[in-house]
């Protein structure tokens, strides 16, 4: 053992205590110093940018629990609005029935029927449900559904000469296609 590393070491083997290396020079220690700071400077922003990644997360979170809780609703309600549209047309039916019972002329019957037949138009139409009645228009196989094909010397060769099933449109979408009787070269 060399007389340096038995100076190190202490009286018997003892634990020695760490030497700190002290700057040589004052620029070393200005140094030293500013990236102390830049290290505690850098520290702290990396502890404001953790917080903010949290409560980003967070946010996120209750973002997602939110809209699942609105599709939730909608899906459990989206119905309301349409039952609660069709509930005078179900009353107005009930009453017919109840009026058949009691022996009403037909005129009466008919007048019911179409009193009943106008609240339901109104209903689809409060919810956007646009009926299509494409008579003498061109046969578009997108929304139409050609039933069969009758000659005509009036109508262009392929367009509507007749609806037998009128069709329905909710905003735009297609429901079910119009069944119509095309006009062919006669």
């Amino acid at each position: 053992m060399s007389a340096n590393e038995s100076e190190r070491s202490g009286p018997a083997g003892a634990a020695t205590e760490p030497t700190t290396v002290l700057p040589e020079t004052a620029a070393q220690l200005v140094e030293l110093e500013r990236l102390q700071q830049a290290l505690a400077d850098s520290e702290e922003r990396a502890k404001s940018h953790w917080e903010q990644y949290l409560r980003a997360v967070a946010e996120l979170d209750n973002v997602r629990k939110r809209a699942q809780r609105d599709i939730e609703a909608a899906n459990r309600y989206g119905l309301e609005k349409f039952a609660q549209e069709l509930l005078p047309v179900r009353d107005s039916l009930e009453l017919a029935v109840q009026s058949a019972e009691k022996a009403a002329d037909v005129r009466s019957l008919k007048q019911g029927q179409e009193a009943t037949l106008q609240l339901l138009a109104k209903a689809l139409e409060k919810l956007g449900i646009v009926t299509i009645n494409p008579v003498g228009e061109p046969f578009d196989p997108a929304r139409h559904e050609a039933m069969m094909a009758q000659p005509s010397s009036t109508a262009e060769p392929n367009s509507v000469l007749q609806v037998v099933q009128p069709g329905y449109e909710l905003n735009g979408r297609l429901l079910r296609p119009a069944r119509v009787i095309v006009s062919k070269a006669p």
